[in-house]
């Protein structure tokens, strides 16, 4: 009797190690599953990112066409100025001011004229020119239009991280192209951080300035 016990004893441990030898990596498996899982789902940029990543312009060739956006801005502010010019000047021009009538204690002729020149100036010049221009280029470089857009916002990065403090500015050390506008090349990146780093020597040794 006492050897049949030990026999059956003997069976159901091998059977209970058997077990668990199936149950522990299935559970195993499971628990790795869930931990993967858990950490896609705390980390959702690090499986999108490669999916999300899109081709980029080449900065040779977006410098080349944000070069051409600036002649077309120029172009159109040319054009837009002298009709800006012009119709101040046919408004203003045609006012009759009463005799010993002054604005602000100035005579109304000065003031037609300023305002004349405002017209011109920055609605025309400024703000108009620029706005039909690079309208224009955006509507003639459609398909590349989201490619330049990621470019700009890296380019605009890198200019506000490198570009001077202009509060340190003098008479003999102005600023250097604050907002990068006259950049068409990887040349001109190069020479515009060199005028930064100048800049940046004068202000911090003025008795050094030629």
């Amino acid at each position: 009797m006492s050897s049949t016990k030990i026999l059956g004893t003997s069976a159901r441990l091998q059977s209970a190690t058997s077990l668990r030898a199936r149950v522990l990596p299935s559970t195993l498996h499971r628990a790795l599953a869930t931990s993967s899982a858990t950490n896609a789902s705390a980390n959702p940029t690090t499986s999108a990112t490669p999916s999300n990543a899109g081709p980029l312009l080449p900065w040779s060739e977006y410098l080349a066409i944000r070069r051409g956006k600036r002649k077309w801005e120029i172009a159109t502010t040319i054009p837009t100025t002298i009709t800006a010019f012009t119709t101040g000047f046919s408004y203003f021009g045609s006012l009759q001011p009463e005799p010993g009538t002054l604005i602000m204690g100035i005579e109304p002729i000065w003031v037609y004229l300023a305002a004349t020149i405002a017209c011109a100036g920055m609605c025309g010049g400024y703000l108009v020119g620029p706005l039909i221009g690079g309208s224009i280029w955006r509507m003639t470089h459609r398909k590349k239009v989201a490619l330049i857009d990621a470019r700009e916002r890296e380019f605009h990065e890198h200019i506000v991280k490198n570009r001077v403090d202009p509060s340190r500015q003098s008479a003999t050390n102005p600023v250097p192209d604050y907002y990068g506008e006259n950049i068409g090349s990887l040349k001109d990146y190069r020479q515009w951080l060199r005028d930064q780093s100048k800049y940046r020597k004068k202000a911090a040794w003025p008795e050094d300035e030629a």
